[in-house]
């Protein structure tokens, strides 16, 4: 399994998630990069992402949404406030409302992710920082941390595919 460790930080709201590949740093950024590529992991397994708009520059953004086993679609965005191609990305990470605006009803969360050389492959960690113990509890009851855990389980088979 790709991820290495989840870390739950309620007292400082934070969710941190470390992930080891053997893929090079470059090879690894190119899956959050590629939007073509970020489809084939953002989301559950059974949530596939469709990613419409991916402009991963500061205040560019992407938007995009996942189709459940059904066919719902729930919607997401990205607002890039940095980036540092190949080892860095920040952006806040919300939800859409049917018309692909954010949905000021659900929480937004604030992300980091990071990629450096380990062990002959590349760590990244995911860090999301919640504004509120409120906020992390109802993302938690809607089985994000799991999501998020499955979801970077599937950059394994991309990055051999």
């Amino acid at each position: 399994m790709t991820v290495t460790n989840v870390d739950k930080d309620v007292d400082h709201l934070t969710l941190t998630l470390v992930a080891d590949f053997t893929a090079p740093v470059e090879r690894v950024w190119r899956l959050w990069a590629d939007p073509r590529l970020l489809e084939r992991w953002w989301g559950p397994p059974a949530y596939p992402a469709t990613f419409e708009e991916h402009d991963l520059t500061p205040g560019g953004e992407a938007r995009y949404y996942m189709t459940g086993p059904e066919g719902e679609k729930y919607g997401g965005w990205w607002r890039i406030t940095s980036v540092t191609p190949p080892t860095s990305l920040e952006f806040t990470d919300g939800f859409s409302d049917r018309d692909g605006r954010p949905d000021p009803e659900m929480p937004a969360t604030t992300v980091r992710m990071t990629l450096t050389g380990h062990d002959g492959g590349t760590r990244m960690e995911l860090r999301s920082v919640f504004d509120s113990r409120e906020q992390m509890d109802r993302l938690a009851g809607m089985g994000m941390f799991e999501g998020l855990e499955a979801a970077v389980g599937q950059m394994d088979d991309v990055l051999a595919g």
